[in-house]
């Protein structure tokens, strides 16, 4: 647990961020999603397939304009988010999404996320539309986006997750 977090900066994530970026991943996946994604898939998450995942996407991932920022303090990792062209089959021109953003549960409610959310919406132009898509019960989450300017559009989907058909919920903004 992070008590006190100093200068957060946020960067270009790198190869050599693949295995922090993991960490955070399945320790934000493992407190966020409890008693929404099944506990066996939550506990199967495995940090080095996670972290040769990642270390892939990041040396050869898509080149069509996909961008992944890790927020650090001291050399440590603490989040990182993830963007780049809308998936969605009606995707409006332009659109871009949010595929992730996730933080180590320590960070929560000290900024980071702002930090990084911020980051992406300046990066993507504050008039460019954005989505994203959110598990309907991360009520968490849900409010963090309708704070920074998204609300669902109505759109919903199933989505597996270790088993179990969970419903996703996309929200827009722009």
């Amino acid at each position: 647990m992070v008590e006190h977090i100093d200068e957060v900066t946020i960067r270009p994530a790198t190869t050599e961020d693949a295995a922090d970026i993991a960490a955070v991943h399945i320790r934000s996946w493992q407190e966020a999603y409890a008693g929404i994604v099944p506990d066996e898939h939550l506990r199967s998450l495995d940090p080095e397939a996670r972290a040769t995942s990642w270390a892939d996407h990041l040396a050869h991932g898509p080149a069509d304009h996909v961008r992944t920022y890790v927020a650090e303090s001291d050399g440590r990792v603490l989040g990182f988010a993830s963007y780049g062209p809308s998936r969605d089959e009606d995707a409006r021109r332009g659109e871009r999404e949010i595929y992730s953003i996730y933080l180590d549960p320590g960070t929560w409610g000290h900024g980071v996320a702002r930090d990084l959310i911020r980051t992406v919406l300046g990066e993507a132009g504050e008039q460019t539309p954005m989505s994203l898509w959110v598990l309907a019960d991360n009520t968490r989450a849900r409010h963090f986006y309708r704070r920074h300017g998204f609300s669902p559009d109505g759109v919903e989907r199933l989505e597996n997750v270790g088993g179990a058909d969970l419903l996703e919920v996309r929200y827009r903004r722009g």
